[in-house]
Parts: structure tokens; C-alpha cells; sequence
């Protein structure tokens, strides 16, 4: 059982990368936060892997954090949530910004991501507000204080979601995305709305 890969990027997909341990590759299905924090082809990485083994399949799900992959199993312990769908929900949003849409029900910021629609969001948000463990609520708390500091801090993800859902109803793959979001996001430290995430998002996906 492979718990871990350390290597370096040998190729990326818009749901994959290839990393290079010694000569041999390995392939790992990922969300698009965590392509987007192992870098690209030469950079050296770290994933966190969860192996998913069928009679005639066997496949890598790469995390750059150990949370993102705690969250993808509980994700998959959900009624009708597969790995497609969790890595989906997973690109929308990192793991602190799933906490905190868990802690505050806010199942249409899940909802945003590709397949999952409101039913599914509410349905994770009613199977998980009970079974996140303290080390992952704590994550989404971040350093706030209060409830009312952790829904306002909240904001900014839910831009981020609003801007990655609207690219993606004009026709771009979820992974595409939701790296041009994060690129938009990052070019600014002030508040961005979701329109102006999108604006800046295209001209990324232009680029």
C-alpha cells in the first residue's frame, strides 16, 4: 500500500500529474488545488496518497496535505459522493474552506462544484457536520475567534466558488477553472467579488 510519494513532477494534467521517484512514475489522480501547489514538470513534491483498489483497477489519488486526503475519504463515506465528485468538490475548495462550509451548512458553496448539484451538497453537509474530526474543524476555523469572524473570512472562498462554477457554465473544465480563479486571486491581496475573479480569470484562460 503506497501512503506516500516524494519525488519530483514529471507531468501534469488538468486531473492528474505524473511524479518521478527514482526513475519510476507514478500517476495520481488530483484536485486542483494540490496540482497547483506541487507546481510543475522538475519541481519537487510531496503527495499524500489514497489507493483505490477494484477487481480490474487500481489507481493513486494524490493530496498535497494530509487534510485534503482526510477529506477525501470522508467525502467518499457519503451516499452517493464517488472520487470524481469528491475531487471536484475538492478543487472548488481547499480543506479549510470545506470546514468551514460544513461548520456554517453552507451546502451551495459544495453545490458549485462540477456534478454536484444542491441535493448532493445538502446531503454532505448533513452526513459530515457530525463526523469531522477536531483536527480538521480546528484547520477551518484558521485563527478566528468567533463564528461571526469565521463567516466573514468565509467570503472570499465563496467568490472563488461563484467565479470557478460561472467559467465553468461557459464551457471550461472544472480543473482549468479553478486554476485560473486561484491565479486571479492571488494577483491581489485586497477582497476580490466574484465578477471581478472572473474577469481577471478569462484573461488567465486567454493567456
Amino acid at each position: 500500500m503506497i501512503g506516500k510519494l516524494k519525488g519530483v513532477v514529471d507531468e501534469t494534467g488538468l486531473d492528474w500529474a505524473l511524479i518521478d521517484v527514482g526513475g519510476v512514475c507514478y500517476h495520481a489522480s488530483c484536485s486542483a488545488n494540490t496540482l497547483r501547489q506541487i507546481g510543475g514538470p522538475g519541481d519537487a513534491a510531496v503527495l499524500f496518497i489514497e489507493t483505490y483498489v477494484r477487481e480490474d483497477q487500481l489507481r493513486l489519488f494524490g493530496f498535497a496535505t494530509e487534510a485534503e486526503r482526510e477529506w477525501f475519504r470522508l467525502l467518499l463515506s457519503v451516499q452517493r459522493v464517488g472520487a470524481k465528485a469528491a475531487l471536484a468538490i475538492l478543487s472548488v475548495l481547499d480543506a479549510a474552506a470545506l470546514a468551514r462550509a460544513i461548520a456554517f451548512k453552507d451546502a451551495k458553496a459544495i453545490a458549485t462544484a462540477q456534478g454536484v448539484g444542491p441535493k448532493v451538497g445538502e446531503r454532505i453537509v448533513a452526513e459530515l457536520k457530525d463526523k469531522v474530526p477536531a483536527s480538521l474543524a480546528v484547520a477551518g476555523k484558521d485563527t478566528d475567534a468567533g463564528a461571526g469572524t469565521a463567516q466573514s473570512g468565509a467570503a472570499p472562498h465563496r467568490a472563488e466558488a461563484d467565479a470557478i462554477s460561472a467559467l465553468v457554465n461557459l464551457g471550461y473544465a472544472q480543473a482549468q477553472a479553478a486554476q485560473a480563479v486561484s491565479r486571479a486571486a492571488a494577483k491581489s491581496d485586497d477582497e476580490q467579488t466574484a465578477e471581478q475573479l472572473i474577469r481577471v480569470g478569462l484573461k488567465e484562460l486567454a493567456g
